[in-house]
């Protein structure tokens, strides 16, 4: 209980900054909006995606390549924090040393709650409907996030090896990009060539995606769903220990 409520306290910390830093509330809120925008009415009217409008077939995908963008800012947060000391700051204090890691990722779900609310909306907007019960749409919002949840733990362990909030943010963008456009987010993986076509069937953001679109809007999953918790969870498994595990290391120098 006391490593929860310290995790808490320092979610409170995190979450603070953001209306005192203006760039940040508009990071979280310009960039989805013009991510949506962009791809409906530039790149729309070039793609076919069977049995869906591409607006339709676009928010799940836009919403998963956005949350995980967001959260490899766990690992840009954690490079400022020691670059300017304020982890040994933390080390002095009584607390569970695990709690800065769980309270920075938990702060990174807030925020990816509020970017998932601008994205649906804009989508609303341009055109987007839901096909399938509330439940399976609360059911879909809950899982993109804890997806979100996992990659946040994935960045904060590379945030950690880096010197400088720079070289974390870049690190960030170069793993989740690919990832991203390499699945069925933009585009129907039987349009890649055959080789991309094997990787983005077993690339974690594509059983994501595929998830999100069965329970949005009543695509055919097979067993997407599952394998999209199951994903999760083996990413949460292996990586939250791992970082953790490399906090203490740091935090002990």
């Amino acid at each position: 209980m006391r490593a929860v409520s310290d995790a808490l306290v320092v979610m409170q910390r995190n979450l603070r900054r953001v209306p005192r830093s203006p760039e940040l509330a508009l990071g979280f809120t310009i960039q989805p909006i013009m991510f949506v925008l962009l791809f409906v009415y530039v790149f729309g009217g070039a793609i076919r995606t069977p049995g869906f409008s591409y607006v339709d077939f676009l928010i799940p995908g836009i919403l998963v390549q956005n949350l995980s963008f967001g959260a490899t800012l766990t690992g840009v947060a954690l490079a400022e924090d020691l670059q300017k000391g304020l982890i040994d700051r933390f080390r002095s204090l009584p607390m569970a040393r695990s709690a800065v890691l769980a309270g920075r990722t938990l702060s990174d779900v807030v925020t990816n709650s509020f970017q998932l609310v601008v994205l649906v909306v804009v989508g609303i907007i341009a055109g987007f409907s839901f096909s399938a019960p509330v439940l399976h749409v609360i059911a879909g919002v809950g899982l993109t996030l804890f997806f979100a949840f996992a990659i946040s733990w994935i960045s904060a362990l590379f945030g950690l090896f880096v010197k400088s909030s720079e070289a974390a943010q870049q690190l960030g963008f170069i793993w989740v990009f690919p990832l991203t456009f390499i699945s069925s987010a933009f585009v129907p993986v039987s349009s890649m060539p055959a080789g991309l076509q094997a990787f983005a069937k077993v690339n974690p953001f594509t059983v994501m995606v595929d998830a999100l679109r069965h329970l949005w809007l009543g695509a055919p999953a097979g067993d997407s769903v599952w394998l999209a918790v199951v994903w999760t969870v083996c990413l949460l498994a292996v990586f939250a220990p791992l970082a953790v595990r490399r906090y203490r290391r740091v935090a002990s120098k």
